[in-house]
């Protein structure tokens, strides 16, 4: 994963980003200011339930309009130091009410290249409900559950967020001996 050079000055720190900057030699021998922005990492989490996977219709006061999308947010902490998979835990039963001692880490990417910010996508089999949801006052969600074949679907959906979720969906939908491996990932 990229990291920020060890030169990079901080150059701005908001509360969700922090802009850094370095001085960067060129290839002519001339030197360039560049930048990129660090934020905190994601989690987020596949959460099986029986033969079921949870997902979430959302509203947020920044976008305009719902999205889908699966349980998940920022690992928090002051330093932004929180474990991914801690912060996953803790999403899941925050907005669903729903907590799994069966985790398995699926996959993870950086978001781009000159954003730092590593997002964590989980697999929770066998949830179980365990409260009411306590959602963030920036949070309008309404959970539901939906078949292995729904859940491919996303793959078409323009409100589904995730696009690498959805480059695994999408190829789940044409490659019939990676959709059954899903299916064993998420079910067996």
């Amino acid at each position: 994963m990229k990291e920020i050079p060890k030169n990079a000055k901080l150059a701005f720190k908001g509360v969700l980003f922090e802009t850094w900057q370095w001085e960067q030699p060129m290839f002519d021998g001339s030197v360039e200011i560049f930048e990129c922005q660090r934020r905190p990492n994601t989690a987020s989490v596949v959460a099986v339930i029986d033969d079921k996977i949870l997902i979430q219709n959302q509203r947020q006061p920044d976008r305009q309009e719902p999205f889908v999308s699966l349980p998940g947010g920022r690992c928090d902490k002051e330093d932004w130091s929180e474990d991914p998979l801690a912060a996953a835990k803790r999403e899941l039963l925050e907005e669903t009410g729903y907590a799994s001692d069966d985790w398995l880490l699926w996959y993870q990417y950086q978001q781009s290249y000159k954003t730092i910010s590593t997002v964590y996508t989980y697999i929770a089999k066998n949830c179980e409900y365990r409260r009411a949801p306590r959602l963030d006052a920036g949070e309008k969600i309404e959970n539901r559950l939906i078949g292995f074949e729904e859940f491919l679907l996303l793959s078409e959906s323009p409100d589904f967020w995730d696009r690498e979720l959805k480059l695994a969906l999408f190829r789940a939908r044409l490659d019939e001996s990676f959709r059954q491996e899903l299916r064993k990932l998420f079910f067996n």
